[in-house]
């Protein structure tokens, strides 16, 4: 089960009061004042992991709330600090103010922290007020409250492999072909509400991150049908993969339903529309099929592989085709970084 997106609000604990204490020992009648501070209250904490995939477990809760400190004890102890409470996100996690809706964070890296709500401080202790005027202050200062957040939270997937195409288009049926993840399939639009993501192994241990995303429709880069959602995760893979239906079932003529895809994502983002794709027919099994998978070629002028998730014709292909793209851009990037 996946989740892309859920709000919370973050309650920080309260600061523990500090203590109004004097000493009381055996011979000395006058003790002075030893009330200890309080500790200070919990924060609320989203760090970014690769153990954490989906948003869904913590959207299962709205509410999040830290500890509050301890109050101070005689002595002149202080009062223990409560615990922050440790929230983990997924890496590609984006953190927006839900009143404002600004964005405050976009966690992208692993271990990457965001303090949501802050622990309130701990009170002094009315040791902290004694003076030569005031040498028996009676009173201490009470914790002050912790803060209180509420927030969007959001998830950008980081994957190597975007599969896209129409409702239908044999996105799930290849992601269940490549990798151990489960998608749902049916005959009918939309049955990928939210992604999946799987891993596909190749050989000499190499792997590929490969999100079936949600399907397209015209007016997506308006927000039409699942479209918002879809160009998020699109936004943070590296390479595409489209998918087009050729088997004579298919409800969209190949070169139509490469159009569509094609245009929201030009639409949608220049940059986007510009990233390193490979168009695959799918569903391509019979002689039929292959004759419209050499239309929609020369249509577009360009390759197109052939694949059948149901056979397994042409997939191991594809997948080195998409490695081969990922470790190039890799390489391209490592100098980047460097300089």
């Amino acid at each position: 089960m996946f989740r892309d997106e859920c709000t919370i609000e973050a309650r920080a604990g309260k600061g523990g009061a500090g203590l109004v204490s004097f000493r009381r020992e055996k011979f000395v009648p006058k003790g002075g004042p030893d009330g200890g501070d309080g500790g200070r209250g919990g924060s609320v904490v989203l760090t970014a992991t690769d153990a954490v995939h989906s948003l869904l477990e913590l959207g299962r809760r709205q509410h999040y709330v830290a500890r509050d400190g301890q109050p101070g004890g005689p002595n002149r102890s202080a009062g223990r600090d409560a615990e922050d409470l440790n929230l983990l996100v997924p890496v590609g996690t984006q953190v927006f103010d839900a009143e404002r809706g600004n964005l405050l964070r976009d966690l992208a890296r692993n271990g990457e922290r965001l303090e949501l709500a802050q622990g309130g401080l701990g009170g002094q202790g009315n040791a902290q007020f004694a003076n030569s005027v005031r040498q028996a202050p009676r009173f201490a200062q009470p914790g002050t409250p912790g803060e209180v957040r509420t927030v969007r939270l959001e998830l950008k997937l980081f994957a190597d492999v975007g599969v896209i195409g129409l409702p239908n288009a044999g996105k799930s049926t290849f992601l269940s072909r490549v990798s151990a993840a489960t998608p749902k399939i049916a005959d009918y639009p939309f049955t990928t509400l939210v992604p999946q993501v799987g891993i596909a192994s190749l050989a000499g241990e190499r792997t590929l991150c490969i999100a079936d995303l949600p399907g397209l429709i015209e007016g997506a880069a308006e927000g039409v049908g699942l479209g918002h959602r879809f160009l998020r995760h699109v936004e943070r893979c590296r390479v595409l993969l489209q998918l087009v239906d050729v088997s004579a079932s298919a409800s969209t003529e190949p070169s139509r339903a490469f159009a569509i895809v094609d245009e929201e994502l030009r639409k949608s983002s220049p940059m986007l529309h510009a990233r390193a794709r490979i168009v695959a027919a799918s569903k391509c099994e019979s002689e039929q099929d292959q004759a419209a998978a050499d239309h929609l070629a020369r249509d577009l002028g360009k390759e197109v592989l052939r694949l059948s998730s149901h056979t397994g014709a042409g997939v191991r292909e594809c997948l080195e085709k998409l490695d081969a793209i990922v470790r190039a851009a890799d390489q391209s990037a490592a100098p980047a970084a460097r300089a």
